[in-house]
């Protein structure tokens, strides 16, 4: 009795797990979480090359219309501090050249959206015996 009470047990327990199991395999597997994974990896390459325009690329010819000013290394010292206010002024640089470049990439598919939407076709405008029908029916309903 026992035993068979055990087993009925372990046996709930099981199910319980490869219920869990196939729950997070189907949460996992979703459409979006997949969306979500490769747009990651994406943005993480996206980066190395907005840094690597930014800092190697951007940054110097910067330096050169601003009189040879090289951001990076500028600093302050106070006390034991060191404060790198060059690297600070390069960070703002690439968030402001970041955002301009996804600003420019979310207009273009906007105007791209409109120009699909200009493009589907367009209800029929009504024809004169469906406009004389919906004065009909206007004039029905202001008798009521």
């Amino acid at each position: 009795m026992l035993i068979d009470l055990s087993f009925f047990i372990l046996r709930s327990n099981l199910k319980n797990k490869m219920g869990i199991i196939k729950e997070f395999r189907d949460f996992a597997m979703n459409g979006n979480v997949v969306d979500l994974a490769v747009g990651v990896i994406i943005g993480g390459a996206f980066g190395g090359i907005v840094n690597s325009l930014v800092g190697d690329i951007l940054m110097p010819l910067l330096g050169v219309v601003s009189g040879g000013i090289n951001f990076n290394d500028r600093a302050v010292e106070i006390g034991d501090a060191v404060i790198a206010y060059g690297k600070f002024i390069q960070a703002i640089i690439a968030f402001l050249i970041i955002a301009f470049a996804l600003f420019m990439v979310i207009k273009g598919l906007n105007s791209l959206k409109k120009q699909e939407v200009a493009l589907l076709p367009s209800e029929p405008a009504p024809t004169k015996e469906e406009n004389l029908l919906s004065e009909i029916r206007d004039l029905l309903k202001e008798r009521r």
